[in-house]
């Protein structure tokens, strides 16, 4: 392992730029009506994830990135819900489905890893 000098050192921030362009992709191919309302929330939800990531590992406390981190996760939950939604409105196939969920779950258990190892080094210890 190479040590972690900025965000894009991190496996989690990659994967989810990776998700962002997955997300971009796919919407393509929604309806033209959804330009304004699911097209641009789920977007909007995917780079939510990656810059949320970025700018808590910027700040200068361990305080501020894990609410960052913690704006991430919930941006993550929140598209995890739009890609749902597409796909009862039959907007994205079962399969696409499937494969953006589980890019977003496996996301969601590397920030919670990084979320308690930040929270364990804040607290000063090894719990």
């Amino acid at each position: 392992m190479h040590p972690i000098r900025t965000h894009r050192d991190l496996l989690v921030w990659q994967k989810s730029m990776v998700l962002v362009t997955e997300i971009y992709l796919k919407s393509r191919s929604f309806p033209v009506q959804e330009q304004y309302g699911l097209t641009s929330q789920i977007r909007r939800a995917a780079i939510s994830i990656p810059s949320n990531i970025a700018e808590g590992f910027g700040r200068q406390s361990t305080g501020d990135y894990l609410r960052f981190l913690n704006i991430a996760v919930g941006s993550l939950f929140e598209l995890q819900t739009q890609i749902e939604i597409a796909l009862n409105l039959e907007f994205i196939g079962q399969a696409d489905f499937e494969i953006i969920f589980e890019k977003s779950r496996e996301i969601d258990r590397m920030l919670s890893s990084l979320i308690q190892k930040l929270k364990i080094r804040k607290e000063g210890g090894v719990k």
